[in-house]
């Protein structure tokens, strides 16, 4: 049996851990898929190069607004397919290939699973080997969820690791889920030209968001597709390219082909993490302390397998912090437990940040609410947007920001100073009277939402 002073399962995020202060350790990296992980090969990068590309494909449609004659000849998806995939396989090949050349790091191309206190078994295409380690990272990620109904029928579906490399958008595309994914998807393959039908058992797209992103995100969404809420999937029949989706009113769906896009799975349950004293939870999420250590000694977790929040910048911090960790362990530090900003890159886009109005008032919360439309301030008018908001919660008194949701143009980048205010304890009166706003820029919605507050 080989020993490593460390072993990394997963090149996603996990392969972030490794920079050269670990030249003096033997470090291995097992990968059974893609190195870069899934924001790299079919998440958050590959999906927003799409999205912008749909955003540009709208921008045309309706240049008319402007009082600008454009006319879209079509979209050359093959050509956006390859230029998308073409630079990031390219990426994940010299990610692979740079640690495949590193004299101090093992690659295993294959999967892993433990066989005991940090032992593993590593299946290849070439035979399986045995190895120990000093000590393991287990940043092995998740997968989407792919519910009963779908897979009993055994009729091709497809996933958010395999729609975005297919060869031409489907004349109909039925996507059964209303989450983020589902929805910046929807936004690909509508702008493509294929008519979208949704799919969603709650009665809003979005439904984790404030309760205001989420009505009026679910009004702007049913103008462009075929939204079935409050809907289930019980079964799907019909042939490969013509399929029918049956719901659970008796309705029918038809389409060429599906989208399954309801959720995604720590892959805790492929490592045998009982064999190493590795706890999760009942959502199958490894348990992990403030530190990222999991309650097996010498044993770390980062990312997807083990976060209440699995986006990508969550992952890169953790990354740093178990870095860390590994090398001082007299020293150790965690990743905070402030809000965690987010962003649904759709069109329009969605920001969010910390607590929903929902939230605050189920939670008895004292507080306040400051609103402000694009609609109303300069920059607004000259995009001749009509939709998009800003909407600031604040405690009542102190001023603390207690949650922030944007939805219009721009909205992933207007969040950012509310979540350095946040972060850094700045009051909702003091963010909106001590610096100046640059006018008549876009982020003057967010100015006047903070002074809408009344503090």
């Amino acid at each position: 049996m080989r020993h490593h002073d460390l072993v990394i399962i997963g090149a996603g995020s996990g392969n972030a851990v490794v920079d050269d202060s670990f030249a003096d350790l033997d470090v291995a990296v097992v990968e059974e898929r893609w190195f870069g992980g899934t924001c790299l090969n079919a998440g958050c990068i590959p999906s927003k190069m799409l999205a912008h590309t749909a955003d540009v494909v709208r921008t045309v449609r309706e240049a008319g607004s402007f009082d600008v004659d454009a006319v879209l000849d079509g979209v050359r998806w093959r050509d956006v397919r390859d230029r998308v995939f073409g630079r990031l396989d390219e990426v994940r090949d010299r990610g692979r290939d740079g640690r495949m050349d590193d004299s101090s790091v093992t690659v295993y191309e294959g999967t892993a699973r433990f066989t005991g206190p940090r032992t593993l078994r590593i299946e290849r295409a070439d035979g399986a080997v045995e190895v120990s380690a000093g000590q393991i990272v287990v940043a092995a990620g998740g997968r989407p969820v792919v519910p009963g109904p779908v897979t009993e029928a055994g009729l091709p579906y497809e996933t958010s690791d395999t729609v975005m490399r297919i060869d031409a958008p489907p004349r109909r595309l039925a996507i059964l889920g209303g989450g983020y994914v589902a929805a910046e998807l929807a936004e690909v393959f509508g702008a493509t030209g294929s008519a979208v039908t949704i799919v969603e058992k709650e009665d809003h797209l979005l439904g984790p968001q404030d309760e205001t992103v989420a009505e009026r995100f679910t009004e702007l969404a049913g103008s462009r597709y075929d939204l079935r809420l409050g809907r289930e999937l019980t079964a799907v029949g019909g042939r490969p390219g013509a399929l029918r989706l049956t719901l659970d009113d008796g309705s029918v769906v038809e389409a060429d082909m599906l989208l399954v896009a309801v959720g995604r799975v720590p892959n805790s349950d492929r490592l045998d993490l009982e064999a190493a004293g590795v706890a999760t939870h009942d959502d199958g999420r490894v348990v992990v302390d403030a530190h990222q250590r999991t309650t097996a000694d010498g044993v770390f977790a980062l990312g997807d397998i083990c976060t209440a929040v699995p986006l990508k910048h969550v992952a890169n911090r953790e990354a740093k912090v178990v870095a860390h960790n590994l090398r001082h362990p007299d020293d150790l530090i965690s990743a905070g437990q402030g809000p965690v900003p987010a962003a649904v890159f759709t069109r329009p886009q969605v920001a969010s940040l910390g607590a929903t109005e929902q939230e605050c008032r189920d939670r008895g919360l004292d507080y306040l609410v400051g609103t402000a439309d694009y609609a109303d301030v300069a920059y607004g008018w000259a995009m001749e947007d009509t939709t998009g908001f800003c909407k600031v919660l604040a405690e009542a008194g102190t001023g603390r920001i207690l949650g922030a949701h944007l939805m219009g143009p721009q909205a992933s980048a207007l969040i950012q100073p509310l979540v350095v205010a946040q972060a850094l304890g700045i009051d909702a009166a003091t963010l909106a009277g001590s610096p100046y706003w640059i006018h008549p820029a876009l982020t003057e919605v967010v100015e006047n939402a903070l002074l809408d507050l009344g503090l």
